[in-house]
């Protein structure tokens, strides 16, 4: 197997993990930014110390960043942290698979973002599977019971807050990549830890000022929930690294590719940990819109 299938690999299974948890924080005493928060408050610290380490080991030093670096670090972090917001609100209204499910639209997404804005040609064979994948998103659109008829199931909370994630994450993918791109070292681990240092450092350090000033109690709150918090920032740490690392030695495409295993990862949560019941037209969305992305990834 090589290192980047096995890297994604992992980071799905990690990213999977913190989702998992983000939501646990979200059933409790936290608000939808304040569990947003924990994870980058508590992964932070822990990449700044284990690129610290590294360096230390390999007796280097930093790598230059230039200002393209630190656009596409801000901005990809930017959008990382609205995408997961959303993530985390959705979690809320729909259970864990279809929120998962709802955030991989981003491959679809990038796809028509490339045709409206960079005139991008794409095949017929693209266009039916974002076709496929447009009706796995309206199968997935309404809540259970919620009879909606046409494309007005598409006009609730729950697709907005799953189709803009997925716009989010698409953006965040991007901008990481050309950041890590950036980092003027041959060496793919220490191109993805200097990437991962700098984008969680700016997240913790704004996302802690935005809660000071609009929400103070969720301060607090995030040090209560520190038991569970902890571990979302180390399966946050571990699951960015492991993605940074992946897009260093592959194309986003591929990594997104088998990145898929989530969906995988997700409806077993689903079912096994939260004990929530997944309907017969949501496997039928998931499963439409899962076969609309990996058809995208491997035709482009």
């Amino acid at each position: 197997m090589e290192l980047w299938i096995l890297v994604t690999l992992l980071a799905a299974a990690f990213q999977t993990l913190r989702f998992t948890l983000q939501k646990v924080l979200r059933m409790g005493a936290l608000s939808t930014v304040g569990a947003t928060f924990a994870r980058f408050a508590y992964s932070a610290p822990l990449v700044t110390l284990a690129l610290s380490a590294y360096l230390a080991v390999t007796g280097g030093g930093l790598p230059a960043t230039g200002a393209l670096f630190w656009a596409y670090a801000l901005a990809g972090g930017t959008a990382q942290v609205l995408a997961t917001a959303c993530v985390v609100a959705l979690f809320g209204a729909r259970n864990f698979a279809v929120g998962i499910t709802f955030k991989k639209t981003e491959v679809v997404q990038t796809a028509v973002v490339g045709v409206a804005l960079l005139g991008e040609r794409i095949s017929w064979a693209a266009f039916a599977a974002i076709l496929l994948g447009l009706f796995g998103v309206w199968l997935l659109s309404a809540a259970p019971g919620e009879v909606v008829r046409g494309w007005r199931r598409l006009a609730n909370r729950a697709a907005a807050l799953g189709l803009g994630s997925g716009f989010l994450f698409a953006i965040s993918s991007v901008c990481y990549r050309g950041a890590t791109l950036e980092v003027a070292s041959e060496d793919p681990l220490l191109r993805a830890g200097v990437t991962l240092a700098a984008v969680t450092a700016a997240q913790m350090i704004g996302m802690a000022f935005y809660l000071r000033a609009c929400e103070p109690g969720q301060l607090a709150a995030v040090w209560g929930a520190r038991c569970v918090a902890l571990w979302v920032g180390l399966s946050s740490m571990a699951g960015s690294f492991c993605w940074f690392l992946a897009f260093t030695l592959q194309t986003a495409a591929l990594v997104k590719a088998v990145g898929q295993v989530e969906l995988i990862f997700s409806l077993a949560i689903t079912v096994l940990v939260f004990r929530e019941r997944v309907s017969r037209t949501e496997l039928a969305g998931i499963a439409l819109l899962s076969a609309s992305v990996v058809s995208l990834v491997l035709l482009a």
